[in-house]
Formats: structure tokens, C-alpha cells, sequence
């Protein structure tokens, strides 16, 4: 059994979040997701079922069009099934309200992408406080739970900077803390080492590591082999369907 270290305590606003749901962190059934297209349909997912339960690590790989986004978006609550179940933590999603979806998201889910998506005229302070603003946190809370973050990525000495004045990898560092900030349950990572050279990405890979050792569920969209060699488990997309879902029993890329 793995011991489960290095997890942060933060507030009552994260105890507040924690389960003792035993099944699967998140389960989908039979989920279509179409869009149309002047007198066309596209089936962007085509009846994916699958479960991933609490602190699984899993990549999601598959050619462009594959469906991948449309998946993350769908497990990240950015959008919601045409058709089709979606559960996270026993709790239907499918049938929310914009409202509650944005409220799910910034206490559950924490997301690192690719291009940062940082605020580029707001300090690593603001751009890593911003989910807690949302949230409606205290001013004294947020500070504490800002500050924290930032510490748990190494950047305590450019809390103030802004983001052309870092490095790439401390770009993506300040979007890790952004994504923690809230001690969410589950990350998802859209091609988190996109825009990194390689010795960059495997330190950003070795935090995903970190967090999943520290009892996180990653899952992370990469068309790379050995950034998925960092998950246990791989799921390959194609044409909106699931091609295969395979383990192992080690994993962690070189």
C-alpha cells in the first residue's frame, strides 16, 4: 500500500471536500457528446463509459480528433453530455445548471494546461488567489491559502513577478499552485509539458508525480509515450470511442 505523503492540510474549506465515497471518483456512461454542424452531426464522443477512482493516475492519448478534449472538458465539468450519464463523487453532474457546474469545478477540479492560461498583467500572487475570489474565501483565508500554494511550488520569491517575468516552467509552476489552490480532489493536465523543453518537463511531470504519491487522481491528455509512462493507466481514444484501457503495474516515465 502506498504511503500518502506530502498533501497539504489547508482549511475547514478542504476538510469540507473530503469523502469517504469508496467507488469510483468519477464515472461515465454511455456518454455522447454531438455537435452539429450546418446540416451535419459530429459525434465528438460516441458512447465512452468508464470509471477512475479515487487517486488513480491515468493518461488519455489518441489522434487529433480522437475526442480527447471533448472528454477532459466533459470530466472537468466545462461541459456536459448530449446523451448519457456523468457521476463525480455519486454525484450526478449530467443534469447541473451553469451555476453548479462552476461551483463543482472550483472545489474539485484543479486544471493545468497547456498554455498556462495565466492572467498575464497579474502577479503569480493574483493569478494563483483568483479560483478563491471565485469561491467567495475570506480575504484572510485566501492569503493563507495563496501563499501556501505558492510555497508548495517553489516560487515563494516570485510571488510578486508577473508572467513575462518567468520562465516557462515557472509559468507552469504558478498554473500547478493556481490548480492546488483549492486542495481539489482531482487534476487534470491538458499536455501540462506542451510548451517545455524536456529537462523543464520532467520537473513538472516529477510535481504531477508528487501530487498523485501525495493521494491526488491525475489525469492528464498527452500525445507523448513517455510523459503517459508516468500513469499507471492509459486510455486510447479514437473516432470518440475508447480503443483500449490498459494498467501496469509500474509506472513513471524515465
Amino acid at each position: 500500500m502506498r504511503t500518502r505523503t506530502g498533501r497539504a492540510e489547508v482549511s475547514n474549506i478542504a476538510s469540507q471536500e473530503q469523502t469517504d465515497h469508496t467507488g469510483a471518483r468519477l464515472s461515465l456512461r454511455d456518454v455522447v457528446k454531438t455537435y452539429t454542424m450546418g446540416s451535419s452531426e459530429l459525434h465528438a464522443l460516441d458512447g465512452v463509459s468508464l470509471e477512475i477512482a479515487e487517486n488513480e493516475y491515468v493518461a488519455v492519448m489518441g489522434p487529433s480528433g480522437s475526442g480527447k478534449s471533448t472528454l477532459m472538458n466533459m470530466i472537468g465539468c466545462l461541459d456536459v453530455p448530449t446523451s448519457g450519464s456523468y457521476h463525480l463523487d455519486g454525484e450526478a453532474v449530467s443534469d447541473k445548471d451553469e451555476d453548479e457546474l462552476a461551483d463543482i469545478r472550483n472545489r474539485k477540479i484543479g486544471f493545468v494546461f497547456q498554455t498556462f492560461n495565466l492572467v498575464p498583467r497579474s502577479t503569480v500572487y493574483h493569478n494563483v488567489e483568483l479560483p478563491l475570489v471565485y469561491g467567495g474565501v475570506s480575504r484572510s483565508q485566501r492569503r493563507e491559502l495563496t501563499e501556501q500554494a505558492i510555497e508548495r511550488v517553489g516560487l515563494t520569491d516570485r510571488m510578486h513577478h508577473k508572467p513575462n517575468e518567468l520562465s516557462g516552467g515557472q509559468r507552469q509552476r504558478v498554473a500547478i499552485a493556481r490548480a492546488l489552490v483549492f486542495n481539489p480532489s482531482i487534476i487534470l493536465a491538458d499536455e501540462p509539458t506542451g510548451n517545455l523543453d524536456s529537462k523543464t518537463g520532467k520537473e513538472i511531470m516529477g510535481m504531477l508525480d508528487e501530487l498523485y504519491d501525495g493521494g491526488h487522481t491525475i489525469i492528464l491528455v498527452t500525445h507523448e509515450d513517455d510523459i503517459a509512462m508516468h500513469a499507471a493507466r492509459t486510455i486510447h481514444l479514437k473516432d470518440g470511442k475508447i480503443e483500449s484501457d490498459t494498467r501496469r503495474e509500474t509506472a513513471r516515465g524515465a
